[in-house]
């Protein structure tokens, strides 16, 4: 199965291409695009490797992420979507949803948006029977992200190869499917006063 585009109220997600590097390369250099896990923004050699390693995913595996585009701007705000969490081991097999978004588009709910819109295709389309998302617990705000996409904790581990501790949420097929049918997925974001 080829991965499709995905369209929401405000987002395009689209298989990446090629010549998507240009305008990925600016946001990957951003610290915060990458501060969990590096710390540091990536380089464009590092951009170019990721750019081939996920087009080589959408063939071997048939997902991976997808671009995300601002349909308002037409601007690629990040990348958002499915794929397999090769770097914990421990939790294979399994597919994760993620993203990582620009700083200039952070903040609108598009992380969101799109985590719930790639869901969705995997409950449905790929018929999933879970996903789960990884993240650092300093990251707060992937955090919060999940908690409203409904994932819940599944466990604390640690990142081979790195001393970092990252805990595994898990969302199961029939756990969306009930909050789907309660009309509470995606939860609402709360405001902070």
């Amino acid at each position: 199965m080829a991965v499709p585009v995905i369209e929401t109220d405000r987002l395009v997600l689209r298989p990446f291409v090629p010549d998507d590097l240009d305008a990925l390369v600016p946001l990957h250099e951003e610290e915060s695009f990458w501060h969990f896990p590096l710390g540091r923004g990536q380089t464009k050699a590092e951009t170019e490797e990721f750019l081939e390693r996920t087009l080589a995913r959408y063939d071997e595996e048939g997902l991976g992420v997808h671009a995300v585009v601002e349909r308002s701007s037409g601007l690629l705000a990040g990348w958002a979507g499915l794929s397999v969490p090769h770097f914990l081991p421990e939790v294979l097999p399994a597919v994760e949803v993620g993203w990582r978004l620009g700083s200039a588009f952070r903040g609108r709910g598009y992380a969101t948006e799109a985590g719930a819109a790639t869901i969705r295709w995997g409950f449905e389309s790929l018929n999933l029977d879970r996903v789960v998302s990884i993240y650092e617990p300093g990251n707060v705000a992937s955090g919060a992200v999940m908690e409203r996409l409904g994932l819940t904790l599944d466990r604390i581990t640690s990142l081979p190869q790195r001393q970092l501790d990252v805990h595994v949420l898990v969302l199961t097929a029939g756990r969306w499917e009930q909050l789907v049918h309660a009309g509470a997925w995606p939860a609402p974001r709360h405001e902070h006063r």
